[in-house]
């Protein structure tokens, strides 16, 4: 019996991979000689090529944003709640494109590729990467499917920062900017948090400089841990409250340190478990390293609002009330900067419970205002 997907869902893709000869300069003042990105669409390019929309992934998100790579997989792509048929991005108006960035650890060249200069894989010796980096690799994937204009760049949290480069680094290749939950840089709170996890991979003893493939080994603990620290800061107390209190796995106090007593250990420990068998540790470093450096502003003395007074694309930006990790202030002084450097911009700062994550969720007053949004660039 053939399998049903849901109305609202692009059903059945399949990646596709690009394939780059031409150098690409890095900031960090190496440069990729050839590289790979993987990527899917969804949707219909239409005959004028105007109808295009990118999706930047976030920070452990990668090219498989929506639908089903077989009958089998139980959960479909990371923001598949966003991305379908009658959804915010509308797969019935828009051609969408969603790629893993170089660095990553979904078949994109990252750490885990081959070094053509050694045979072995990267590790350690892949170079740093910047989210202005990621921006002139996409441009160059956005070439070779013929766009010469994105309809719209998407993006939250660090997919964000994404879409908010773009206006910068091409601003007649944008129409619309959509940054979620973002910030234009990182405070040091953010940036003592991804220090913490970055220590906790690189203290693994069998992170072996990064180079622990040849070693045949993963630093699953320094990951484990990482991904917890993490995590934590994606949720809310409300919402961690109301999902765990303090309920206990056990029937009774252990009184050690080693058992698994209240279900909020329980749910860390798994979400580090599950992290740590898929995700490269050193992706890991090199994507929570172009969060701590992204600051657009730095290069007009912090004038955040000079740094965007050449972008040409319309604004929305949207934040929610919870979210510590980045906070509505944070997308508040974009949109302070965009209205001086006097842009077209629309802000909703939106009630959830949720955190950071509620980006990622389906809640109907951010489902609806994103729709509305799109709606108004439909061509």
């Amino acid at each position: 019996m053939p399998t049903v997907f849901p109305a609202d869902s692009v059903g059945l893709v399949t990646p596709q991979t690009a394939r780059f000869s031409e150098p690409l300069a890095l900031v960090c003042g190496r440069s990729l000689a050839d590289y790979q990105l993987v990527y899917e669409t969804y949707g219909t390019l239409n005959a004028t090529a105007s109808n295009a929309v990118l999706i930047c992934h976030a920070l452990s998100g990668h090219h498989h944003a929506a639908g089903f790579h077989s009958v089998d997989e139980r959960k479909p792509g990371w923001w598949d709640s966003c991305i379908g048929p009658g959804k915010p991005i509308d797969t019935d108006k828009f051609f969408v494109v969603s790629l893993n960035n170089l660095g990553g650890c979904n078949g994109s060249t990252g750490p885990s590729s081959l070094n053509p200069a050694t045979g072995k894989p990267f590790g350690a010796d892949f170079p740093v990467m910047t989210v202005e980096d990621w921006v002139h690799s996409q441009a160059r994937l956005a070439d070779l499917l013929g766009i010469t204009q994105w309809a719209a760049v998407v993006g939250g949290s660090l997919g964000g920062m994404q879409a908010l480069q773009w206006t910068i680094s091409y601003p007649e290749r944008v129409r619309h900017c959509l940054c979620i939950a973002s910030a234009p840089k990182l405070s040091a709170q953010n940036i003592a948090f991804n220090e913490v996890a970055r220590q906790a991979i690189l203290t693994d003893p069998e992170f072996h400089g990064g180079h622990f493939q040849e070693q045949g080994v993963i630093p699953k603990r320094g990951l484990m841990l990482a991904r917890m620290v993490g995590h934590i800061t994606y949720l809310s107390d409300d919402a961690m409250g109301e999902k765990f209190g303090r309920e206990l796995k056990t029937d009774k106090l252990n009184y050690d340190f080693h058992s698994v007593e209240f279900q909020v250990e329980s749910y860390l420990r798994y979400q580090g478990e599950e992290f740590s068998g898929r995700f490269d540790a050193n992706t890991y470093l090199l994507m929570t390293k172009a969060l701590d450096y992204f600051d657009p502003a730095a290069a007009h003395e912090g004038d955040l609002a000079r740094t965007l007074s050449t972008a040409r694309a319309d604004f929305c930006l949207m934040s929610f009330t919870t979210d510590w990790r980045f906070s509505p202030a944070r997308s508040r002084e974009i949109v302070d900067a965009l209205l001086a450097a006097k842009k077209n911009v629309c802000y909703l700062e939106i009630d959830a419970p949720q955190g950071h994550d509620a980006f990622l969720m389906p809640i109907p007053r951010y489902l609806q205002a994103f729709g509305a949004y799109m709606k108004r660039i439909e061509v």
